[in-house]
């Protein structure tokens, strides 16, 4: 059930038998000479609408653009600061608040945006306390990244070894290419930008370090059939994970 597609009237109803929704978040961004721009929103936006027909929740739209600084140096890359991320976080909760919601489950798709959320949240909170907004002793947010769930994690140390790296990695290009195989990419990768280093700084000193953009990452091990895999998983752990939180009180 997607918000975007659903009248007020509907939501109102909703909100009489759960104030649970699922926000996808991800990032517009480099990733690598073979990953889509998108794919950060593209992960966490497909696995939160599997997630939410599962558990029969709404789903807010995508938030595509998230804090990606680091990779401005590259062409395509959009990225909010920081401190607009906060804010853009806390309005978009404290419109929700007032509407009744107060579980907000956050399916992310970037690494760079976990310690802005960890911060837009307590932003959020101080703020819906100060507004008075009714049951703010209820309101909680929880971040849910696909990409680190136990399954997903294991199945990519299991395909793939230390080429899984840590950015444009071949788990994430391979559920792009299964929902996505008509934009699959393929171009000759070298083996000597399978740098070890994570160290990431400004987006000039990311370029220099990582100069194709991945991050000992080897996404030519990337295939659809593995996506679909990675896809399945991350569904069934965050249904159960969306599921344990709203039963948290």
């Amino acid at each position: 059930m997607h918000l975007h597609l659903s009248t007020w009237t509907e939501v109102e109803l909703y909100l009489q038998k759960s104030t649970g929704i699922i926000i996808p978040i991800g990032s517009t961004e480099q990733h690598g000479p073979t990953g889509l721009i998108g794919t950060d929103a593209i992960c966490a936006e497909s696995i939160a609408e599997a997630v939410g027909t599962a558990t029969q929740s709404l789903v807010a739209p995508t938030i595509n653009v998230g804090m990606a600084l680091h990779h401005t140096a590259f062409p395509g890359t959009m990225s909010l600061r920081p401190s607009t991320m906060i804010l853009v976080i806390r309005d978009y909760l404290t419109c929700l608040a007032r509407s009744g919601f107060t579980k907000f489950f956050f399916i992310n798709g970037h690494g760079g945006n976990i310690a802005t959320l960890k911060a837009a949240y307590s932003e959020t909170y101080a703020h819906l306390a100060d507004l008075n907004i009714p049951n703010v002793d209820r309101i909680e947010c929880q971040t849910a990244n696909w990409f680190m769930s136990g399954s997903v994690y294991r199945l990519a140390k299991e395909l793939y070894g230390d080429r899984e790296g840590s950015h444009a990695t071949p788990s994430e290009v391979a559920l792009t290419q299964y929902l996505y195989p008509e934009a699959i990419k393929s171009t000759p990768l070298d083996p000597n930008h399978l740098s070890k280093e994570y160290k990431i700084l400004g987006a000039a000193d990311f370029r220099r370090r990582f100069p194709d953009g991945r991050m000992g990452s080897d996404p030519s091990l990337a295939t659809p059939e593995h996506g679909q895999q990675f896809f399945d998983l991350a569904v069934k752990d965050l249904t159960t994970s969306y599921l344990e939180f709203l039963g948290n009180n």
